[in-house]
């Protein structure tokens, strides 16, 4: 929260909500309004009047040091100016409506022109900020994405699972063999197809099959098939993992 209206002495502190909306500590409020009973007490006789929490008023817990050095827990409400308003009102008394005027004037001030251009402003600075953010953690990603596709080098399935690594995601290759074969990409029957793509990897482009002849002591030729992950693949299956999305 960022403290608003600090300057000519307000009679109550408003607080800014990262909405753009004011609030108002609800101990602040109560001792403003010099009530006798315990704010504990106190609260909870105010919120039966009808208030909701998480609508009308939020509860923060911290820990604070007490005059004897202690560390205690420390309880606050937030409320929003229609709540301490009409709280203020409940109280009958002159402090209660001294309150009561300050809210109604804080809130003509904060909905005029002027204020609600303001608050948009800084909205808008707010979003561009955020957005920037986005932008700087994304880089490696789309640089990473760029490069991967403009390479025409595939590789093979383990090698993806220690790219995987490398971008945060802790998997391995007899993990990742396994995933893939569960998800549908790779095959999963056991026989000469086991860990071939499937037709579905293939119509994506995702992996290709590198076959190989090796000749045999016997004079035969032994062919393989390996699956490899084409550049599209690596990009794809990256940004799933590093999404948290499922396959």
């Amino acid at each position: 929260m960022q403290s608003l209206m600090r300057t000519n002495n307000p009679l109550i502190n408003l607080h800014e909500q990262d909405d753009g909306s004011v609030a108002v500590s609800g101990r602040e409020l109560h001792e403003f309004l010099e009530i006798g009973t315990r704010y504990d007490i106190w609260l909870t006789r105010m919120t039966e009047y009808g208030f909701e929490e998480n609508i009308d008023y939020i509860t923060i817990a911290q820990k604070r040091t007490t005059a004897q050095g202690n560390l205690t827990n420390y309880v606050d409400h937030i409320l929003t100016v229609d709540m301490a308003k009409e709280v203020s009102m409940i109280q009958r008394n002159e402090k209660g409506k001294q309150a009561r005027q300050y809210f109604l004037q804080v809130e003509k001030a904060w909905n005029s022109p002027e204020m609600i251009m303001k608050r948009a402003l800084q909205i808008a600075d707010r979003k561009m900020s955020d957005m920037q953010l986005r932008i700087e953690a994304d880089k490696p990603k789309v640089l990473f994405a760029d490069s991967v596709s403009a390479s025409h080098t595939s590789i093979l399935v383990g090698d993806l699972a220690k790219l995987i690594k490398q971008n945060g995601v802790d998997i391995g290759a007899n993990r990742l063999f396994t995933q893939l074969r569960d998800t549908g990409f790779l095959i999963k029957r056991k026989g000469n197809d086991w860990n071939m793509p499937t037709q579905r990897s293939m119509d994506m482009e995702l992996f290709e099959i590198k076959e190989s002849t090796h000749n045999n002591p016997d004079g035969s030729i032994r062919i393989t098939r390996t699956p490899k992950v084409t550049g599209k693949g690596q990009v794809y299956f990256v940004n799933k993992y590093l999404n948290e999305v499922e396959l």
